[in-house]
C-alpha cells in the first residue's frame, strides 16, 4: 500500500498544508536544535527529529529541486511552491557523502513517503555533531503565515509532522489606494559596513526587514541579485564587507521599504562593530573617531630603494625583474541546457583530478612528500561539497559551467581570504589555483606561461602552487609576491626548491620596471633596487663563499657538535616522512628529534589502521643507526587543520581550541592505535620517545599518559620514555612541576612566540614581529630549561628557532641540550656550534634575557655576511 499524500485543505486563515515525517523517531522543536542557524529559524520554520530507523522519506507530493553534493540534505517543491529542506543530522557536511545512499535525483517527481536517502545511523552518530534530523520551509518569508508543529513519536511518510499554513493573499481594497499602480523604487549604493558581510545574523535582519513590506524586495550586487525575503538567497550571494549594493522594491510600498531598508543596511543591520561607510570611503562613527580598517598602502623602508616583506625561503638572488601577471578567460554567461553545462563541470572536475593526480604521483617519486602533500590537497578542494554546489546552482539558474564555476571558485576564496585565521585565508590561493585549472578544462583556454629568461626575480601580486611548481631554479633566482605569508603552500614549495622568496613585499614592487636589476635577499624579507655594479659583485662573490662554505659543512657533517670548551649539543632532524629520514642520515643527523606523525593521517579519506601505521614508524627507526633517538609526536591536528575523517566544529580561534593532545582524549580511540602502533616499533632499533603535543595543564598530561601506560602494559612493551611540547607559555612557567612527572621537554617555538605575544605565526602583516628571539620567549624557555634541569630532565628546541644561526647561540647559553632542525640545516647548524664557547653563549644568553626587543636580541648575534 503506497504511503498516503499530505492533505490540503483551506480555512479562513490560510491554506492548510500538512506534512509527513521524513523519518521515524522522537520530534523535537527546532528551537531546540544545538544549531543557532536551525534553531533561530535562519533557515526557516520547521521541526527537528531524533531518528530512530535509517531512511529519509518525502513528507509530500512533490519534486526534487536541490541535492547537497554531501547527499546529505534535499529539497522537494510541493505544488503549493513549498521548499521543504530534509537535512539529516548537524555538520554532516563534513563526511562528504560517506554514508549516505540515495534514491533520487533532482528532478525527478516524488509522492509522500517514498525513499529518498538511506544512511548509516552508527555512522553519522559517531562522526557528525548530532543525528538530529530536520525538515524545514526553506521559503517561509514568502509562504507561510504559521507552522504548527506536531510533539512525540512519529513514524516516516504515515504521521503528520507538522501543518504549514500558508500565507493568505490580501484582498482587493476599494478607492484610490488600490487602483494606485505598484512602482519600482532603487536605493542609491550602500557600502556595506559589516566587517564580515551580510552572514547569517545580518542576514536574518535584513530578510525580516523586508518581510514587513508587501512590495518584491531585491537585494542587488552588481550583476547578482536575490530575493531580499530569503534569508538562503541574501546568503547565497555572499555579500561581503564593502561590496557595494542596492536595495530595490516593486509594489505600492516600495518607496517606504527601500527608505526604511537601505537605511538599516547602511547602519549595519543591528550588527556591533559595524559602523557606516559613506561612498567615499571613510567609515563615520557615531562617537570616538575609529581607524580605517583598511588604509592605504605606506611604504614600510625608510631607504626608498629597499622594499620590506617577510621571509619565505632564505638565500640571495641577483638577477632582473619580470613582472607576473594572469589573464582573465573570457567566459559566456547564459546557457538555456543545464544537463549539458553539468556534463561539461563534471567532464573538467574529473580531467584535473586526474592531472593532480599525475602530479602527486611524479613528486612522490622523486621522493618529495611534502610537495606531494600540496597537490593531494588541491584534489580535495575539488571535491569540497560547499564548492560544487555553489556552482551547481548557478547552473540550475541558467549560467553557463564556465561562468558558474568561476563565479563559485572566485566567491569560496574570497570567503577563505577573508578569514580572522590567516593560516587558513592563505588557502584561497590554493582554491583559485584548482579553480583556474578547471576553468581551462572547461573553456579549452590555456594561459600563456611567461617566458622566463635565465638570471630573472619574478614579482607578481601572487603566484599559485603550481605556478611555483613548474619554476626551473636555473632560470629563477628569486621572487616576491605582494600577498601571501611564510606558511603558505607556495613558500613551503620555494623551501623545497631551493629558490629564494619574499612573501608579502610592498604593493609598489610591481610598479618596478621589467629588466631593472635587483637583489633579493630571502633571509631577511628585501628587495632592493637601483643596485651598482660593485653591489652586485659583492653579492656574487657572497654567494660563492656560502657555496664554498657549504660544502666544507657536509664534508665534515658528521662530526659532533661540541663547542671549543667541551660542551656538545645534539644536533637531531625534524622529519615528515620515511625519506627525511633517509636524508637526514646522509647529513649528519645524530637522530630525530621530531616526528611529524600527522604525515600519516594527512590527505587519507580514512583514518589509518594500527598495522599501516606500526609498519611506517618501524621501517623509519630501521632508516636510523641503532641507538639513535626517534622522538614520535602523537598526532598534532585540531580545528586549524582538521582531517576529513576526524571532523572537528568550526571555531572562531582555531588555534586555541580543540589542537594536539586534545584531540587525542576527545577522541581516545584515535589516540589508542597511534600509541599501540608506536608501541609495536620499539624494537627497530631507535631508540623511541614518544611526546605530546599541546600540553597546557598537567591534567592533560596525565590523562594522555595514563592512555599510553594501559597500552603498553596490554603490549608487555618496557618502558619508554614520555615528554611533552613546551609550546604554550603555561607549560613553561610550571616547568618544575611538570619536570616531576615528564621524562623530557622540546620547545616548539613556533607556537611558543605565538602563544606569548598573542600573534597568528602565519599573518603575513605580523609575521616580522613573531620572532622567537623577543625576550619574553626566551626567558619562558630559559625558565622551561631551569625546571627540567632541577629535576634532571633533558629539553630539546624543535621549532623554527633551532635552525636560526642568530638563535642558536643563545638557546645553547640558555642550557638547552638538544636542537632540533630542518634536514639542510644539520651540517650548518652543527659547523656553527664548533665554532662556539659555551662561556661565550652563556654571556649572550644573559644579555638577551635583559633586552627589550627581538632586534635588540639580534642586534647581538649579528649576521655574517657570508
Amino acid at each position: 500500500m503506497s504511503a498516503p499524500s499530505e492533505t490540503t485543505s483551506a480555512s479562513a486563515s490560510g491554506t492548510r498544508v500538512t506534512l509527513l515525517a521524513p523519518v521515524t523517531g522522537v520530534l523535537v522543536p527546532i528551537e531546540q536544535v544545538p544549531d543557532p542557524v536551525f534553531a533561530g529559524r535562519m533557515v526557516g520554520d520547521g521541526v527537528s527529529i531524533d531518528p530512530l530507523e535509517n531512511t529519509l522519506v518525502a513528507p509530500c507530493d512533490g519534486e526534487v529541486v536541490h541535492l547537497h553534493p554531501s547527499l546529505h540534505a534535499l529539497t522537494i517543491r510541493s505544488p503549493e511552491g513549498l521548499e521543504v529542506l530534509t537535512h539529516i543530522g548537524l555538520d554532516t557536511v563534513r563526511m562528504r557523502g560517506e554514508g549516505f545512499e540515495v534514491r533520487v535525483k533532482v528532478g525527478d517527481q516524488v509522492s509522500a513517503g517514498d525513499p529518498l536517502i538511506v544512511f548509516d545511523l552508527d555512522l553519522v552518530a559517531t562522526q557528525a555533531k548530532s543525528l538530529l534530523t530536520q525538515m524545514v520551509i526553506a521559503n517561509t518569508a514568502d509562504m507561510l503565515s504559521g507552522l504548527e508543529p506536531a510533539t512525540g513519536f512519529v513514524t516516516a511518510g504515515r504521521d503528520v509532522c507538522a501543518t504549514a499554513i500558508l500565507a493568505v493573499p490580501a484582498e482587493p481594497v476599494e478607492g484610490a489606494a488600490a487602483r494606485q499602480p505598484g512602482k519600482k523604487v532603487t536605493s542609491d549604493a550602500i557600502i556595506v559596513p559589516n566587517p564580515v558581510g551580510l552572514h547569517a545574523r545580518p542576514a536574518s535582519v535584513l530578510s525580516n526587514l523586508a518581510a514587513q513590506y508587501e512590495s518584491d524586495v531585491t537585494l542587488i550586487r552588481g550583476e547578482d541579485q536575490g530575493n531580499a525575503k530569503s534569508v538562503m538567497a541574501i546568503m547565497g550571494m555572499e555579500v561581503r564587507f564593502r561590496d557595494k549594493v542596492r536595495i530595490s522594491a516593486y509594489g505600492a510600498d516600495a518607496e517606504a521599504a527601500v527608505n526604511d531598508i537601505a537605511e538599516q543596511l547602511r547602519l549595519g543591520l543591528g550588527e556591533e562593530g559595524a559602523v557606516p561607510i559613506e561612498e567615499g570611503g571613510e567609515e563615520h562613527a557615531p562617537a570616538a573617531p575609529v581607524a580605517a580598517v583598511a588604509p592605504a598602502p605606506r611604504r614600510r623602508s625608510d631607504d626608498p630603494n629597499v622594499l620590506l616583506g617577510v621571509s619565505a625561503s632564505p638565500g640571495l638572488g641577483v638577477g632582473t625583474v619580470l613582472q607576473i601577471r594572469h589573464e582573465e578567460i573570457e567566459v559566456e554567461e547564459n546557457s538555456n541546457d543545464r544537463h549539458r553545462e553539468r556534463r561539461r563541470l563534471n567532464d573538467a572536475i574529473d580531467r584535473s583530478a586526474v592531472q593532480l593526480t599525475a602530479l602527486e604521483d611524479r613528486l612522490a617519486a622523486q621522493a618529495d612528500a611534502e610537495k606531494a602533500a600540496i597537490f593531494a590537497a588541491h584534489r580535495e578542494i575539488l571535491r569540497d561539497p560547499e564548492l560544487l554546489d555553489l556552482a551547481s546552482s548557478a547552473i540550475d539558474k541558467g549560467k553557463t559551467a564556465a561562468y558558474a564555476w568561476r563565479a563559485a571558485y572566485t566567491n569560496y576564496a574570497d570567503k577563505l581570504a577573508g578569514l580572522k585565521n590567516e593560516v587558513l585565508a592563505g588557502r584561497a590561493i590554493d582554491v583559485r589555483d584548482v579553480g583556474s585549472r578547471v576553468l581551462e578544462e572547461i573553456t579549452g583556454q590555456r594561459r600563456e606561461k611567461a617566458l622566463i629568461p635565465p638570471g630573472s626575480i619574478l614579482v607578481a601580486e601572487d603566484l599559485t602552487p603550481s605556478d611555483t611548481a613548474s619554476l626551473d631554479p636555473s632560470k629563477v633566482a628569486g621572487f616576491c609576491t605582494t600577498a601571501g605569508g611564510a606558511s603558505s603552500h607556495v613558500a613551503i614549495l620555494a623551501r623545497a626548491l631551493d629558490i629564494p622568496a619574499v612573501a608579502g613585499i610592498e604593493p609598489r614592487a610591481l610598479d618596478i620596471p621589467e629588466g631593472t636589476r635587483v637583489i633579493l635577499d630571502g633571509a631577511k624579507g628585501t628587495l632592493r633596487q637601483n643596485v651598482t655594479e660593485e653591489e652586485v659583485a659583492r653579492i656574487r662573490a657572497r654567494q660563492e663563499r656560502q657555496a664554498q662554505r657549504r660544502a666544507i659543512e657536509l664534508e665534515h657533517a658528521d662530526e659532533p657538535a661540541t663547542t671549543t670548551d667541551g660542551h656538545h649539543v645534539e644536533v637531531v632532524a625534524n622529519i615528515g616522512g620515511l625519506e627525511d629520514a633517509q636524508a637526514a642520515m646522509t647529513k649528519g643527523a645524530e637522530g630525530v628529534g621530531l616526528l611529524r606523525s600527522e604525515f600519516v593521517f594527512m590527505d587519507r579519506r580514512t583514518a589509518p589502521t594500527e598495522d599501516e601505521q606500526a609498519q611506517i614508524y618501524t621501517d623509519i627507526a630501521k632508516a636510523l643507526k641503532p641507538g639513535q633517538p626517534l622522538v614520535i609526536r602523537t598526532l598534532d591536528v585540531g580545528g586549524d587543520k582538521p582531517l576529513p575523517y576526524l571532523p572537528i566544529a568550526p571555531e572562531e580561534n582555531p588555534f586555541l581550541g580543540q589542537r594536539g593532545v586534545r584531540v587525542g582524549l576527545d577522541r581516545p580511540e584515535i589516540l589508542r592505535t597511534q600509541v599501540r602502533a608506536i608501541l609495536r616499533a620499539t624494537e627497530a632499533g631507535a631508540k623511541i620517545n614518544v611526546m605530546f603535543p599541546m600540553i597546557s595543564t598537567i591534567e592533560d598530561f596525565r590523562l594522555a599518559k595514563a592512555i599510553f601506560e594501559e597500552e603498553r602494559h596490554a603490549l608487555g612493551v618496557p618502558a619508554v620514555p614520555v615528554g611533552i611540547m613546551c609550546e604554550v607559555p603555561s607549560t613553561a612557567v610550571m616547568a618544575h612541576q611538570f619536570a616531576a612527572e615528564v621524562d623530557f621537554f622540546s620547545v616548539g617555538t613556533n607556537d611558543l612566540t605565538q602563544y606569548t605575544l598573542a600573534m597568528d605565526r602565519g599573518h603575513p602583516k605580523l609575521a616580522p614581529q613573531v620572532d622567537a628571539l623577543n625576550p619574553a620567549v626566551l626567558g619562558l624557555i630559559a625558565e622551561c630549561v631551569r625546571g627540567a634541569h632541577a629535576a634532571g630532565r633533558w629539553v630539546g628546541v624543535c621549532g623554527g628557532a633551532a635552525s636560526d644561526v642568530q638563535a642558536v647561540p643563545l638557546l645553547v647559553g640558555i642550557g638547552v641540550d638538544e636542537l632540533s632542525v630542518s634536514v639542510p640545516a644539520i651540517p650548518s647548524v652543527k659547523a656553527l656550534i664548533r665554532s662556539l664557547s659555551l662561556e661565550r653563549c652563556q654571556e649572550l644568553a644573559a644579555q638577551a634575557l635583559g633586552a627589550e626587543s627581538a632586534a635588540a636580541v639580534r642586534a647581538l648575534v649579528p649576521l655574517d655576511d657570508d
